[in-house]
């Protein structure tokens, strides 16, 4: 009598389940607010998971087979919003300053914009093109430093930058741990007392440009981010912002 033919447990195809995300994650993913903003409204008791209170910001969620709610309001798929802002100098990149300085948020609270977060960083001495969303894959994809999407920065130094200076700054430089290089580095004019230089990272680290040209034995006056990827300042006056049209969202979508 012929048996019956044999299944090992590998022959059987494992089903699939929905990813879980944490309950703050979640928060963030669909706009809501930041991370950070999330733990603080879950610790408060606001936010709520199929009718029940939940107090853990690591709480496991399917972002889309529970009810998420924040003070009894359902909470829904925002609506993805993209902006590029013409920082100017002195403003912070933060929702919130603990030493009370002017943000980036003060420039846009009277848009009436939902919450925004910004995709990548600008220091407070440094100005240009800085995006804000609520598009967190989308940001998480500008940022990754995986993508190598290049940034391009306008840098006014002190002093008269040689060749072997641009060299220098191609070649990278060891900084307390960190290897500081620029994709491209270039002269753009020549004053006086200073010179203007045009600097491009795949990369960056915090305060990336200042500390390479620091090392080199240049003093940074301005540094004006003017383009991320192909998506440039433009006639973009500071101070202001306006919305990307979906072509330039999709020109740095990486995961495309």
């Amino acid at each position: 009598m012929p048996r019956p033919p044999l299944h090992s447990a590998r022959s059987v195809a494992p089903a699939l389940h929905p990813p879980r995300h944490g309950l703050a994650r979640v928060l963030s993913k669909l706009g809501a607010c930041s991370r950070s903003q999330a733990e603080q409204w879950i610790r408060a008791g606001r936010v709520s998971l199929d009718g029940r209170v939940v107090r853990d910001p690591y709480h496991p969620t399917l972002i889309d087979r529970q009810q998420v709610e924040v003070d009894g309001q359902p909470l829904r798929s925002a609506e993805r919003i993209h902006v590029v802002f013409n920082k100017p100098r002195g403003l912070v990149v933060s929702a919130a300053d603990e030493q009370g300085r002017a943000t980036v948020y003060t420039a846009l609270a009277a848009a009436g914009l939902p919450w925004l977060g910004p995709v990548g960083r600008l220091d407070k001495a440094s100005e240009g093109l800085l995006l804000l969303s609520n598009d967190t894959t989308w940001a998480a994809g500008i940022t990754d430093p995986a993508t190598h999407l290049d940034k391009t920065y306008h840098v006014q130094v002190a002093g008269q930058p040689d060749a072997a200076t641009l060299a220098a700054m191609q070649a990278g430089i060891n900084d307390a741990g960190d290897l500081l290089k620029a994709r491209r580095a270039t002269l753009l004019r020549v004053g006086e007392k200073n010179a203007w230089l045009e600097v491009v990272l795949d990369e960056g680290r915090n305060r990336h440009i200042r500390r390479l040209l620091a090392a080199l034995g240049f003093d940074v006056l301005r540094l004006i981010r003017v383009a991320i990827g192909p998506l440039t300042l433009g006639e973009l006056v500071k101070g202001q912002w306006r919305r990307l049209s979906a072509d330039e969202v999709r020109a740095l979508d990486i995961s495309r």
